[in-house]
């Protein structure tokens, strides 16, 4: 269901969760997002220099995560699960 891989910094068809191991709501982010059996690449940024760089120029020099990248283009940072949800048109 996720891909841990290095991931472009657009989405290529699927959604891109930048995030850390860390986090509590990238975990709750990403549990939601497999509960409901939704692929997505996850891609760290502690680990990938690129992507901690793509996160603060989205969040005005913060690296606010999870921020959830949309093949639309559209970004959601720090989505509630409500949110989530409402963005891709599914039950919460």
């Amino acid at each position: 269901m996720t891909h841990d891989r290095e991931a472009p910094l657009r989405p290529v068809g699927g959604i891109i969760v930048y995030g850390t191991d860390w986090c509590p709501d990238c975990l709750r982010a990403r549990r939601f997002l497999e509960r409901k059996k939704l692929a997505y690449t996850w891609i760290d940024v502690d680990q990938e220099r690129l992507a901690d760089a793509f996160v603060r120029s989205v969040n005005r020099g913060n690296r606010s995560v999870p921020t959830v990248l949309f093949p639309d283009g559209s970004i959601l940072v720090e989505p509630t699960n409500q949110a989530l949800a409402h963005k891709l048109e599914i039950s919460e």
